[in-house]
């Protein structure tokens, strides 16, 4: 992620996320602390992170608290800007407070596909651009989370679904890389969860919307043809799933690495390049 961030000496950095601080340290270290800002939300955590880090004589940098979300404005306006913490949308303060010509590093997630660092470079009237360039995976952004459910939860009537057949191998919608990503911009709110027995080969790959409590199930047995399916609520989850999936193998398998983002004040656009 560093490497990505191209930072060089004498650059302003906001980091989003402190955690321990020692990405903060690792930054004040090339770039000098009075380059690095570092905003941590939890403040217990902010505390210790401030500790350990004047302890290893980099106190020079700010660590501030509060919601990485919204950015750092006092600082602003910063030549890069790094977060240790994913989005599924990239917050507009983040690239109002970056310069342009300047470089924002973030961890991007769907529900579906949690997996992808985005770099961007921020042009002026505060848009941004760029794409995937790695495979990495963080906890959300507090206020862009899903509310969280068990399947115990979610999972409801199962003798009034929707039962039919399919011959889409589980690996194909949640375990190839670039299938789930592509899934995962098409096919929103919907997450995957995969449940085996204590013994034997046959599992369960669920499919979830904790918005309109719908559900899908696709069950798995070693060397069948066919998968038997599931599905209730508002949603049919696993037809808009298995439709996404057919849809990229129309579009020649891209990897997520062709899939463009532009952020504009108005929001986060991605589509496929």
């Amino acid at each position: 992620m560093l490497t990505a961030l191209q930072a060089e000496p004498g650059m302003s950095v906001l980091e989003i996320g402190t955690g321990t601080g020692y990405q903060a340290a690792l930054l004040a270290h090339r770039l000098g602390g009075q380059n690095v800002t570092s905003i941590e939300i939890d403040a217990a955590v902010a505390a210790l992170a401030r500790k350990a880090l004047a302890d290893a004589d980099y106190g020079a940098l700010t660590v501030v608290t509060g919601d990485g979300a919204a950015g750092y404005p006092p600082r602003a306006p910063y030549d890069r800007v790094i977060a240790t913490v994913g989005a599924c949308d990239v917050p507009t303060a983040w690239v109002a407070q970056t310069k342009p010509g300047g470089r924002i590093v973030l961890p991007w997630a769907t529900e579906y596909h949690n997996g992808g660092l985005v770099t961007l470079t921020v042009g002026g009237g505060g848009t941004a651009s760029g794409g995937i360039v790695g495979n990495v995976a963080f906890m959300l952004l507090r206020d862009q989370r899903s509310p969280y459910t068990s399947l115990r939860d979610v999972i409801y009537d199962e003798d009034h679904a929707l039962i039919t057949s399919t011959d889409v191998h589980p690996y194909g919608v949640a375990g190839d890389y670039n299938a789930s990503f592509a899934i995962g911009v098409r096919v929103p709110r919907c997450r995957n969860v995969y449940r085996r027995p204590a013994t034997g080969e046959e599992f369960q790959l669920y499919f979830v919307d904790a918005w309109s409590r719908s559900w899908a199930c696709l069950h798995y047995l070693p060397n069948a043809i066919e998968y038997h399916v599931r599905q209730f609520g508002p949603r049919r989850l696993w037809n808009e799933v298995e439709a996404a999936y057919h849809w990229w193998i129309g579009a020649g398998r891209p990897p997520a690495s062709q899939w463009r983002f532009t952020v504009t004040p108005a929001g986060q656009g991605i589509e496929l390049t």
